[in-house]
């Protein structure tokens, strides 16, 4: 059915229909823009999207409100952009961007997030009245480009989807749902708000532990460390397998080849290491006993390059030896590191075979 405006909102339509391809470009640069910063400033998001609002949009705004709006100017939405958080603390840091980047209109900006009703979770959002300003963005041919406003708005993932769910559901007012259900949509409301801010929490407090395990790693203080992935990674980092692989290498004038010792993790594991501590300590008491290995395994091979990992490779072949692990303690190390295969086995009783020429059995 055909909407009926008077003439004022139609001459806002008209105005509209010529602007559109300004508002399909101001549209472009924008969502170019939030992409390149973002993107500068390494902050991940679930999605940045934009829309010009439709010509049919458009007009039930103005059958509903025509009289509300001036100009064409005086409708800050008709170009949108969005921006979908992971993390509700997100949003405040993108906004610190944003507000660098735009001139705001403070008197038109909105933070829906400080409403208090438990019904407006999926409203929640910041919106932002921006303009480009021409430092950040300029086209002669195009002036109006820097004079239009758009809306920006900032939004978690779970707020974002909450707000589809209620446009779906067509959920806009207590005459539209019963009572039973609108109360149970305003319960999953909460608990998708809790959600929100207990994700944001968790992130933080796993980030502060990071950074105090990093802490007791660079000051050398292992035994407080407890052995897990992020730990043995902030380990690796201090490089401290680098010295008996320089030594190694030496033994044929070899390159060193840098990989990582991050697979042998799962074998630290296996040997009951629960701290860097226990790592430390294998790293000390079976040194030498490495080398001396190594010592068999290159003689006479014309080896030119040897990777950083046979440090730690070796390390482990000596301790599992040391534990009386033997032959099957050192196929389930190669197993755990290449995958099973019947060539572990042979290899596991090769290097076994080369030990016994030392004193480490």
């Amino acid at each position: 059915m055909k909407m009926k405006l008077d003439m004022h909102c139609e001459m806002i339509l008209d105005e509209y229909r010529d602007r559109l391809p300004v508002l399909k470009k101001l549209k472009e640069v924008v969502l170019g823009i939030l992409q390149r910063t973002l993107k500068e400033n390494n902050m991940a998001v679930t999605a940045i999207e934009g829309r010009v609002k439709t010509e049919k949009s458009l007009a039930g705004k103005l059958e509903l409100k025509g009289s509300k709006y001036r100009t064409i100017d005086d409708i800050t939405d008709i170009v949108g952009a969005r921006i979908i958080t992971f993390f509700s603390d997100e949003v405040d840091k993108i906004a610190a961007l944003v507000e660098r980047m735009f001139d705001i209109d403070w008197d038109n900006s909105v933070d829906k997030r400080k409403m208090l009703e438990i019904d407006r979770f999926g409203y929640m959002s910041l919106h932002y009245i921006c303009r480009i300003p021409k430092s950040l963005y300029e086209d002669p041919q195009q002036p109006l480009i820097n004079e239009i406003s758009f809306e920006l708005q900032m939004r978690t993932a779970l707020q974002h989807v909450w707000a589809n769910m209620q446009h779906d559901t067509g959920y806009k007012s207590e005459v539209e749902i019963p009572a039973e259900h609108q109360r149970s949509l305003n319960r999953l409301a909460g608990i998708l708000e809790l959600a929100d801010e207990q994700f944001s929490r968790i992130r933080k407090e796993i980030n502060d532990y990071r950074r105090n395990v990093q802490s007791l790693v660079a000051n050398g203080n292992f035994d407080e460390v407890p052995l897990n992935g992020d730990t043995f990674r902030s380990y690796c980092q201090l490089k401290p397998f680098q010295r008996l692989a320089v030594k190694i290498a030496t033994i044929n004038q070899a390159e060193l080849y840098e990989d990582s010792p991050m697979p042998y993790y799962k074998v630290l594991l296996r040997l009951d290491m629960k701290t860097i501590g226990d790592v430390e300590r294998m790293r000390s008491e079976c040194s030498e006993g490495a080398y001396q290995l190594a010592l068999i395994q290159l003689a006479g091979t014309g080896l030119d390059i040897v990777a950083y990992s046979v440090a730690l490779q070796n390390l482990c072949i000596v301790k599992i030896l040391k534990l009386g692990y033997g032959v099957a303690g050192l196929t389930s190390m190669f197993n755990a590191i290449y995958g099973e295969s019947t060539y572990n086995a042979q290899r596991a009783d090769r290097i076994y075979q080369q030990a016994m020429r030392t004193n480490l059995i």
